[in-house]
């Protein structure tokens, strides 16, 4: 190298220097739990000189234990990795050092958490540090693990370890909630899954801090059994708050669905509140009196209210085996919906290798679900013998069959489903019954469910409700 070339490259910026320690280690963690230990004695001593606590690079402790030693921090983790406005355009480089050392911490707490069995205390003290990165991203504690996290679309540039991005280098991750939200409560799910459950449910304060979602709605059905006292209070109350959320959205999709269409044959209700005015006046404008400027009118005109509807059947047949605990949950809550609707008779059969005719409780999906077994093998012909005498009108029902159609008898099963569809009942294979949509299927009962012109439909539950409009309407 010239002496000139030297003279024409910059000097090393010592503030771009320190934010990529920092984020270089926090890369490092992220990816190995082990310390790399010049990454680490670099981190700390960048920590130290621009005044901040070394409690900050400690892993084990929490983001509350670092707020409540140093206060003055509590406001600089509130919107951290939201936007921030930039005077005339400079950059404020130490500024930048010291929210890389404060959005590592978040970040580590949250992300990097460590395998193995998970203590309430540890569960406890996540829920707070994912409090504290959903305040760092602009939301409440708990909107973006509730799904309810709104999408923002930021200015600042990424996370640029090298220092080559453009923009403001300090991450803004406000722009990612959407696919943060989904993941912190991945996150969550597993943490519940590795801890001792009736601990966290035996102390109403921890309890009520757990977010309901499927993995944890999972894990409660398979232990409620063994519940009782306060844990069992907490575990109804939990699947109660999911069910109650889960129906609202998918009471919305129903009644959008099964609005059935004007019957002109029959004759519209003369009421007031039907009365068409606008058609009204239309029709007797001709006897419009320009002298006493008054309008004649001969006949009223009123709105067809009436819609067509027939009494209908709905046969819905859920396989309760392990693999298929989010199709239960989400096919009981819709079948106590269609439960709720005018002439529309809902019967609800679960199974695996025995079958339960959960009929009774059709319209409450709550007790529907206390009373299923998960687990064990799956065997659809004992759910087929609750079936059969069910099918009084064959052209007037339909049967929704819910599973991943792993069977033990697989041939006597398909010819009793094929002989169901050549009767005229209208029969809906359905490989779950997912919010993602995603199912296995035994491709050997895909195959002869095409051949048989009732092919396997998306797992997605907004498919089923779509296919069911045609039937309801």
């Amino acid at each position: 190298m010239t002496g000139q070339t030297a003279e024409k490259m910059p000097a090393p910026d010592p503030y771009d220097n320190r934010r990529q320690v920092l984020y270089w280690r926090l890369l490092a963690r992220l990816f190995d739990p082990e310390e790399q230990a010049a990454l680490e004695s670099a981190s700390l001593a960048v920590v130290e000189d621009i005044g901040l606590p070394p409690a900050l690079l400690d892993p084990g402790t929490s983001v509350d234990s670092v707020v409540q030693r140093h206060p003055e921090l509590a406001a600089e983790f509130e919107g951290l990795m939201t936007p921030k406005p930039e005077e005339d355009g400079a950059r404020d480089r130490a500024a930048e050092v010291r929210r890389a050392a404060l959005v590592s911490k978040v970040l580590l707490n949250v992300f990097a958490s460590a395998p193995g069995t998970v203590t309430a205390g540890q569960l406890a003290r996540w829920q707070s540090d994912a409090g504290w990165l959903e305040r760092a991203l602009g939301c409440r504690p708990g909107e973006l693990r509730g799904g309810r996290g709104r999408h923002r679309v930021g200015t600042g540039g990424g996370v640029s370890p090298t220092g080559t991005g453009v923009g403001r280098p300090t991450p803004d991750l406000s722009r990612l909630v959407p696919e943060i939200g989904p993941e912190l409560g991945a996150i969550e799910a597993d943490l519940v899954k590795r801890m001792h459950l009736r601990e966290v449910l035996a102390d109403p304060q921890l309890a009520s801090q757990l977010t309901p979602s499927m993995s944890l709605i999972e894990q409660l059905l398979w232990d409620k059994d063994n519940l009782s006292g306060v844990a069992l209070a907490n575990a109804k109350a939990l699947i109660r708050r999911y069910i109650d959320e889960v129906a609202q959205v998918l009471r919305t999709q129903v009644e959008k669905a099964t609005v059935g269409e004007i019957d002109r044959s029959v004759p519209p209700k003369r009421v007031f509140r039907n009365l068409d005015l606008d058609r009204t006046i239309w029709k007797n404008l001709t006897n419009w009196d320009p002298e006493e400027e008054r309008l004649y009118v001969d006949r009223l005109y009123y709105r067809h209210t009436s819609r067509k509807t027939t009494p209908q059947r709905l046969i819905v047949v859920v396989d309760q085996s392990g693999s298929m605990v989010d199709s239960m949950v989400n096919c009981t809550i819709l079948a106590s919906i269609f439960a709720g609707l005018p002439k529309v008779n809902v019967h609800l059969i679960a199974y695996d290798t025995q079958a339960l005719d959960l009929t009774p409780w059709a319209h409450d999906p709550f007790e529907t679900l206390l009373r299923t077994k998960l687990g064990g093998g799956t065997d659809g012909t004992v759910a087929m013998q609750l079936v059969q005498p069910k099918i009084a009108e064959p052209r007037n029902t339909v049967v929704v069959w819910i599973s991943d159609f792993y069977e033990w008898r697989s041939h006597e099963l398909f010819e009793s489903m094929a002989a169901l569809h050549r009767s005229g009942t209208r029969f809906i294979p359905v490989g779950s019954v997912t919010s993602s949509g995603r199912g296995s299927v035994n491709p050997w009962f895909r195959e002869r469910f095409k051949d048989l012109g009732t092919p396997v439909i998306s797992g997605h539950i907004k498919k089923l409700v779509h296919e069911l409009k045609t039937f309801l309407t």
